[in-house]
């Protein structure tokens, strides 16, 4: 990529008139098997001049005739006169508005304007005709101008048609409006001329006079170049259709020069310099047709995909070769960066051919110095370095910049802990769903629950069954994910597990029917792990001792007598020992019965 495309630098000398003109530039380009012609008419019904009648048509007419093979692709409409500007005008009966406007002047009270509109649509419906311009009124303005001579109007239209016949070249169209009282030089800079045969120029010139001739010359690099006897070689602006021949389009040309012998292969510029002694000129247009085979690289981004909490951006890209007379080179070099920092290099894989484009992906990681919303601009032609290896017929279409914003994911939402009663051995069940519905408002098919942080970014190892969970450790956190397009959110909540008051019951009949065999001491085994469980008999003494491994089931265990005997009928005493801080012991009765 190179960063001076195909320019036009004007150097305007001795400048004596104040003007308000605008700077002839590229307006468009046509890479192909292009030309173009030109026709249009004047309102002027003669030649202005001192003594020429002060009138002024509102319409005129001019024949476009292109062969069968010339297909129109653009239409460029442009007309001018006196003033500030009419610029609503018709054309066969369709009203047509400018586009673009253009000013100059000679003075304070004589300016004149220049009117732009893209007709492409209305030529191409009726093609070969007759075309009139209709509503271009300046009867009312031009009473000022007439003893100066300088009251007139007048209509162009610029026809670019593609012909398979024709070579491939670069046609470009320049427009503006800019005086030439004295000397106005134009550069065109960044050509590729392989062939100069049917090389050209042409112009759209308002306000010349054919009775002035007073050093009006056109030169190429130098060398005058004229077109007699239509357009002498010392009179470039006398009123004349180069296309058509005539010689009374009063006050305006629309010329077209053969520069084939001005002009040669392997040229990278061409000057243009048009002079006029006495005569005020104001060129809006120009147009080259230049053999000039060059590729045209372009790029874009078709797609990009963001991973969450992560700093890679993956981009499909195409490389297109549109608007071109030249395959792209297979390794043309495609640059990415941002912030001014080369983010990666690659390259085109394979030749491109004309209209044609190679599509491609690549991964970017992203430096922790740049912030997480950031621009990535990718240049095609960029060795990295801003060097382009490849001459272009526009150097100035390379870059393509997206806008990125990382998928960061917001901190962990701590909601508040669960605390739930042992159900054994430190764990209880839960229902994680319910839980989190009474935090906060969520859909629930989007949600997934997880035991790790780890688990829940690589979406691994869901809690299959959220509304029945056991924990597995005290305290267990539990992560939720909540999908929200395109990243997701984290919640996360303790569960907790405390041990609960015991239910012990007021009896139990030990008859081994398998109902109420034993001293169920409800939520007390394997809860209270460390407990200790002593009965004693009426009198005081202690018959049964037990903890979490040996429940009371009627047998004697202690004492002198009776051990691993039955107890008899009746009521006995219990102290049970928590050997929980949190309580205290308990005393008690139960009855014992078969």
């Amino acid at each position: 990529m190179r960063f001076s495309k195909i320019a036009i630098l004007l150097f305007i000398f001795a400048f004596p008139y104040p003007s308000v003109g605008q700077d002839i530039s590229l307006f468009q380009q046509f890479n192909g098997r292009y030309d173009y012609t030109a026709i249009g008419n004047t309102m002027n019904v003669l030649e202005n001049g001192t003594f020429v009648p002060c009138n002024i048509l509102t319409s005129s007419s001019a024949d476009l005739s292109l062969n069968n093979n010339q297909n129109i692709i653009a239409a460029y409409l442009y007309w001018a006169g006196s003033g500030t500007g009419d610029l609503d005008i018709e054309i066969n009966g369709i009203a047509v508005s400018a586009n673009r406007v253009f000013s100059d002047a000679l003075d304070a009270n004589r300016v004149f304007f220049a009117a732009f509109a893209d007709v492409t649509s209305i030529i191409q419906n009726q093609g070969n005709t007759t075309y009139t311009i209709s509503e271009l009124d300046l009867t009312g303005v031009i009473t000022p101008y007439c003893p100066s001579g300088t009251n007139f109007a007048g209509w162009a239209i610029t026809v670019i048609y593609e012909d398979a016949n024709l070579p491939l070249n670069q046609l470009n169209v320049y427009d503006g409006l800019q005086s030439v009282p004295t000397n106005l030089t134009v550069t065109l800079d960044n050509l590729n001329v392989l062939d100069n045969d049917g090389a050209k120029i042409g112009f759209v010139a308002w306000e010349g006079d054919a009775s002035l001739a007073v050093n009006e010359q056109l030169t190429i690099n130098g060398n005058v170049i004229g077109n007699p006897p239509l357009n002498p070689s010392n009179n470039a602006f006398n009123g004349t259709n180069s296309f058509t021949g005539a010689s009374n389009l009063y006050n305006m040309d629309i010329d077209v020069y053969d520069i084939q012998n001005n002009i040669n292969i392997g040229d990278t510029s061409a000057s243009i310099s048009l002079t006029s002694g006495q005569d005020f000129v104001m060129i809006n247009n120009i147009i080259t047709v230049l053999n000039s085979q060059l590729p045209d690289a372009t790029i874009v981004v078709d797609d990009y995909i963001l991973n969450c909490e992560n700093r890679s951006v993956t981009l499909d890209y195409t490389v297109f070769n549109t608007n071109s007379t030249d395959p792209l080179p297979a390794g043309t070099p495609i640059a990415f960066y941002t912030d001014g920092i080369l983010l990666d290099s690659e390259a085109t894989e394979n030749q491109i051919p004309i209209n044609g484009s190679e599509s491609n992906t690549i991964t970017l990681s992203i430096p922790e110095i740049i912030g997480d919303g950031f621009s990535i601009l990718i240049v095609v032609d960029d060795d990295g370095n801003g060097n382009g290896v490849v001459t272009e017929t526009n150097e100035d279409n390379n870059t393509f910049e997206i806008d990125i914003e990382l998928l960061i994911i917001p901190p962990v939402t701590f909601l508040p802990s669960i605390l739930s009663c042992d159900e054994g051995f430190n764990s209880a069940s839960f229902d994680l769903i319910d839980i989190l519905e009474s935090n906060i408002e969520i859909a629930i098919e989007e949600v997934t629950f997880y035991t790790s942080l780890t688990d829940l970014e690589n979406e691994t190892n869901e809690i299959l069954d959220p509304q029945n969970y056991s924990n597995t450790v005290v305290p267990q956190t539990i992560y939720v994910r909540l999908d929200d397009t395109p990243c997701y959110f984290i919640y996360a909540f303790n569960l907790l597990i405390e041990n609960c008051p015991p239910y012990i019951p007021q009896g139990f009949s030990p008859n081994n029917d398998n109902i109420n065999d034993w001293f169920n001491i409800q939520g007390l085994y394997n809860i209270f792990e460390m407990h200790e469980l002593k009965i004693f008999n009426r009198y005081g003494t202690l018959i049964f001792e037990g903890n979490n491994e040996k429940p009371w089931d009627g047998l004697v265990n202690r004492g002198l007598n009776n051990h691993g005997k039955l107890v008899p009928v009746g009521t006995y005493y219990y102290v049970l020992h928590f050997n929980d801080p949190n309580y205290e012991s308990r005393m008690g009765w139960v009855y014992v019965n078969y």
